[in-house]
C-alpha cells in the first residue's frame, strides 16, 4: 500500500464520523423541538386565558354611571322664596324682577343680595343661569 490509497479501516470510520454528526445534528434538533413545543403551549394558554377573560367581561353588565347627590337648597326662608318665584316664572328672570315678585324693595342692595343667592344656587346646579343675569330653574 502505498500513501495515497486509503485503508478499509480509513473508508468505514468516514460513514462512522458522519453518522455521530448526523446524531448530534438530531439530538440538537430534538432540544430545539422540545424548546419550541415548549414556548408554543406557553402561547397556546396566554390566548385561552385572554379569550375566557374576553368572555367572562362581555358577560358582565354595563355598569350604571352613579346618580349625583340631589342639590341640597340652603335653609335661609329667601332661598325658599326664590324657589318659588322660579317655580311659577314662564321664563328666565333677572334679579331685579325676583326682588319684585318677593315683594322686596327693589333698592341696589336688595338687587345685589338676590343676584348672590341665585349666583350661589346656580353654583350648587339648583338654578341654571340661562344668560348672563337671567336666571331659571333647572329643567330635567
Amino acid at each position: 500500500m502505498t500513501g495515497g490509497e486509503l485503508t478499509l479501516g480509513a473508508v468505514l470510520a468516514r460513514p462512522e464520523e458522519r453518522e455521530r454528526e448526523i446524531v448530534a445534528q438530531a439530538e440538537a434538533a430534538r432540544e430545539k423541538i422540545a424548546e419550541l413545543t415548549a414556548l408554543l403551549d406557553g402561547f397556546d394558554t396566554a390566548a385561552e386565558e385572554i379569550r375566557i377573560t374576553r368572555k367572562t367581561l362581555l358577560e358582565l353588565p354595563d355598569p350604571r354611571p352613579p346618580t349625583p347627590p340631589s342639590p341640597k337648597l340652603p335653609d335661609h326662608p329667601a332661598y325658599q322664596q326664590i324657589m318659588a318665584v322660579l317655580a311659577t316664572a314662564d321664563a328666565p328672570l333677572r334679579a331685579r324682577a325676583v326682588c319684585g315678585a318677593m315683594d322686596v324693595e327693589i333698592a341696589p342692595n336688595n338687587v345685589n343680595n338676590v343676584r348672590l343667592k341665585l349666583t350661589r344656587l346656580v353654583e350648587r346646579g339648583i338654578l341654571v343661569e340661562a344668560e348672563q343675569g337671567l336666571f331659571t330653574r333647572l329643567r330635567p
